[in-house]
């Protein structure tokens, strides 16, 4: 697959990302529920211990990334705080289907406490969040480096030309088979990035594939509706334009 060269100036403080070739991306294309299914497994074994995902439900991962009865289960490992009850205090249920994913944190409070007064920003539009979110993300996830000679960093930062300024406070999240995959595909750092990315991708735009489906609905409808029209405005206005005029003196 190719790949568009990106340009960066020597004034610039961030490397910019490659533009990628993403299969989902085309007018007719959809989405790899193989690569969903375990992008969401790098994001609840590494992603979700400090990120969450709060506008996505279980409910809505059925038959994206796994089926009805394996969410059930999923959901239910969870204990999730509802309430209140009939004497007016909060209780822990297991999780069902209706339930929105968990967050790593009870607030933000908890959150800032536990990354040195960072708060790790929830991941459900951080593709649309970002310029170039997909490229941007993947590059982010695979660039971690040393720095250059020269480039002092700061305890607990790390570097990562893709990162405005080059110094990030999230160590490296991925690691050559840091996951097992269920269908055995090889878990390298570029194959984890890739297969997270494509679902946090799907996460901001779940709706996508349906778009597409409705898109190529409506195009066949108004093709059809352009030829009728056409064949319509002949079939009448042949009577018009076949006649012949004689005038006579």
């Amino acid at each position: 697959a190719a790949t568009t060269a990106s340009v960066t100036l020597l004034s610039d403080d961030v490397v910019h990302p490659l533009e990628l070739p993403w299969d989902h991306t085309g007018l007719l294309a959809s989405y790899d529920c193989a690569s969903l299914r375990r992008g969401f497994q790098v994001y609840r074994q590494v992603c979700a211990t400090c990120h969450s995902i709060e506008r996505i439900h279980y409910r809505e991962l059925v038959g994206v990334t796994h089926t009805t009865e394996e969410l059930v289960e999923m959901a239910s490992e969870v204990d999730v705080v509802d309430g209140p009850n009939d004497e007016g205090e909060m209780f822990e249920r297991p999780g069902k289907l209706t339930d929105a994913l968990p967050s790593p944190y009870a607030n933000e409070e908890a959150g800032r406490a536990a990354n040195g007064g960072a708060l790790p920003p929830d991941l459900s539009l951080m593709v649309k969040a970002r310029h170039s979110g997909q490229d941007y993300l993947f590059s982010l996830l695979t660039g971690y480096c040393e720095p250059p000679a020269g480039k002092p960093m700061m305890p607990g930062l790390y570097y990562n030309p893709y990162f405005p300024g080059g110094a990030i406070a999230m160590p490296p999240p991925l690691n050559d088979g840091g996951v097992d995959y269920e269908d055995g595909t090889p878990a390298t750092i570029s194959q984890q990035a890739k297969d997270v990315v494509q679902f946090l991708n799907w996460c901001s735009e779940p709706e996508a594939d349906d778009r597409k489906k409705s898109a190529a609905q409506y195009m066949m409808v108004i093709g059809f509706t352009a030829l009728m029209t056409g064949y319509y405005k002949r079939f009448k206005w042949s009577p018009y334009k076949t006649r012949a005029i004689s005038y006579v003196k």
